[in-house]
């Protein structure tokens, strides 16, 4: 593959890459991505904007009741258990770095949670780290492009990717490759007739 033409295409089809997530804080970026796990952004922004409306502020979503904190995020589903992590985020942000996201992968990656795919995102956001986080829609791209080989698991993903990608551009493909995934290589019946890249692909549809 020419990686080249790679970049010049996704930056044709997708000149403006960025996280569909709404958020106006850190903190909130940092729970969203969190909430996103097994669920889409637009349903994580449709509770998020009443979630963060509600409990304005660090303090007010650490000492939030807990009930209605899962009725606010439950139609994003496990919400039991992300309620739990958005009240207990706050608190440790709170107690342990004065309200503020830091750099700091070891740190994020602790938080209840909170994996190495959101602290991806958080880092690469917030403080322009040159990551790539590997979603579905970043595995299915890279397989299907040859990047990557089916049955990697998301580290070897992200481990290849790192490597072949220009690191300078690891945070503008990282954001190509889900929006990419997300409306043009769909899982299934993905667009391929209209697909730019299609003559890079390595899984042939009809």
């Amino acid at each position: 593959m020419k990686l080249n033409e790679l970049y010049e295409i996704l930056d044709t089809i997708i000149p403006n890459p960025k996280c569909e997530l709404e958020y106006h804080t850190d903190y909130q970026l940092l729970m969203a991505v969190m909430l996103s796990a097994q669920t889409t952004d637009k349903r994580v922004n449709s509770v998020t904007r009443i979630l963060f409306s509600k409990y304005p502020t660090l303090e007010s979503l650490a000492g939030a009741d807990l009930n209605d904190v899962m009725n606010i995020i439950r139609p994003i589903g496990t919400f039991h258990k992300k309620a739990q992590n958005v009240k207990a985020i706050a608190s440790h942000l709170l107690d342990e770095q004065n309200g503020i996201v830091p750099n700091d992968r070891a740190y994020l990656e602790s938080l209840p949670g909170v994996g190495r795919k959101t602290t991806n995102v958080v880092l690469s956001i917030l403080y322009d780290v040159p990551c790539i986080a590997v979603d579905t829609h970043v595995a299915r791209v890279s397989v299907r492009l040859g990047l990557a080989k089916k049955g990697d698991d998301v580290l070897t993903i992200e481990k290849k990717l790192t490597r072949k990608l220009e690191k300078s551009r690891l945070n503008r493909l990282h954001h190509q490759f889900v929006l990419f995934g997300r409306y043009y290589c769909i899982a299934r019946n993905p667009k391929c007739n209209d697909c730019p890249l299609k003559y890079m692909c390595k899984e042939k549809h009809d």
